[in-house]
C-alpha cells in the first residue's frame, strides 16, 4: 500500500494554492468524472458496479495481513485497529452504501498529485494514476478535499477550518462548484464517504506501523505516521456513528 508523503508538507502545499487553484482542482476533478469511459475506449478499465464493495474486501484483506506483523525488538504485533470488525460490518450494509455510480476515478486525487500553470491558476497534469480504475467518483472528492475533516498531526486540520486561512475555501465551497460541473450532488452521501477515507487512512497508517516494526519502512518519520493508526482509526469510527445516528434520524421520521 503506497504512502510516502509527509504531513508537514502535505498540508503546507494544500495551504499555499489558494482559493483560484483549489476551485480550478474541483473543477477540472468534476470535469473528468463527466468523461464516460466507453467514448474513450475504457470501458473495460474497471467493473462498473460494486467499487465500495471492492474496496471493502481489499481493505479488510490488507488490515489483518499488517496486524499480524511483528516488531522485531520488542516483539509487539501491530494488532487490529479499533472498532476494525465493526467498521467492515458498517461499510458492508447495502441499505447504507451510497448509490453505486460509474466514472473513471483517479484513486489519488489531491493537490500534490497536480501540475498548475507557472503563471495562471488552472490544473495543466495530473499525476500519478497507478490506481485509476472505474469506480464511484465519491472516493476521489473525498480524498482531495479530505484536509477539510480528516485531523492529523500537531491539529495542522485547523488550518482549513472556515476562515482560519485566508484564501482558503470552505469545503461547501468545493461541493458546490464540484455539483455544478459534475452533475451530481454527494452531500447526501458525504458523510458515508468522509467515513470511508478515515477507515481508508486508518489502514494505510497501519500499513506504515506494520513496516516500522518490521524496519522495512523508508520514511524517517515512519515511527511518528505509525502512531497515528490508532487516532486515525478513532476518527473513522467516530464519522460511522455520525452517519448511524442520521440514519436512525432518518427512520423516525
Amino acid at each position: 500500500m503506497k504512502c510516502t508523503f509527509d504531513i508537514h508538507f502535505f498540508i503546507s502545499l494544500h495551504v499555499a494554492y489558494g482559493y483560484p487553484r483549489w476551485m480550478d482542482a474541483i473543477r477540472t476533478l468534476a470535469k473528468f468524472h463527466r468523461v464516460d469511459p466507453k467514448s474513450v475506449g475504457l470501458e473495460g478499465f474497471g467493473k462498473p458496479t460494486g467499487f465500495y464493495d471492492r474496496q471493502i474486501a481489499t481493505f479488510t484483506a490488507v488490515s489483518k495481513s499488517q496486524a499480524q506483523a511483528v516488531d522485531v525488538d520488542t516483539k509487539i504485533p501491530v494488532g487490529e485497529l479499533p472498532h476494525f470488525s465493526d467498521m467492515v460490518r458498517f461499510f458492508s450494509k447495502k441499505d447504507t452504501q451510497p448509490r453505486d455510480r460509474s466514472t473513471l476515478v483517479h484513486g489519488d486525487y489531491k493537490i500534490d498529485n497536480l501540475i498548475f500553470h507557472k503563471t495562471e491558476p488552472r490544473v495543466i497534469g495530473i499525476l500519478d494514476w497507478e490506481m485509476a480504475t472505474i469506480g464511484h467518483p465519491l472516493s476521489d472528492f473525498c480524498n482531495l478535499t479530505s484536509p477539510f475533516y480528516l485531523g492529523g498531526a500537531d491539529q495542522a486540520s485547523d488550518k482549513f477550518k472556515p476562515g482560519a486561512t485566508p484564501g482558503l475555501p470552505t469545503r461547501e465551497d468545493c461541493l458546490r462548484l464540484y455539483t455544478e460541473v459534475a452533475g451530481w450532488d454527494p452531500t447526501p452521501e458525504i458523510l458515508w464517504g468522509d467515513a470511508f477515507f478515515a477507515f481508508r487512512s486508518s489502514v494505510i497508517m497501519q500499513g506504515i506501523a506494520a513496516r516500522y516494526a518490521l524496519r522495512q519502512a523508508s520514511s524517517a518519520r515512519a515511527h511518528e505516521y505509525a502512531k497515528m493508526m490508532r487516532p486515525f482509526a478513532l476518527q473513522a469510527w467516530e464519522r460511522v456513528q455520525k452517519v448511524q445516528e442520521k440514519e436512525r434520524a432518518k427512520g423516525k421520521l
